[in-house]
């Protein structure tokens, strides 16, 4: 079944609400300001914590189906290589000095 339950859904939005406000407000942790930022964080923490359980496995304490602790680990990855990557991106094409 590909579907999803209610349970679940609202297990995976706590967590990405959670990280989301963690990574945005408590350690500052961003590329864009805003609210926007933070929604995008929580919709990629939503999305690494869907995928959590099945990149790393199923493990430890289960609500719902959903695997608790893969999928803290997979939103937090999500967030981490979002920002990651557009800090990355910026560099890059950011002004270098001519030599």
């Amino acid at each position: 079944m590909l579907g999803m339950n209610l349970v679940s859904f609202v297990v995976l939005l706590v967590i990405a609400v959670v990280l989301a406000v963690v990574f945005h407000f408590v350690l500052r942790y961003r590329f864009l300001e805003g609210s926007d930022a933070f929604l995008g964080k929580m919709a990629l923490g939503w999305v690494g914590g869907w995928l959590g359980s099945p990149v790393l496995g199923h493990w430890l304490w289960k609500i719902g189906c959903v695997y608790v602790v893969p999928a803290i680990l997979g939103a937090a990855v999500a967030i981490l290589l979002s920002v990651l990557g557009w800090k990355a991106v910026a560099k890059a094409l950011g002004a270098r000095p001519v030599a």
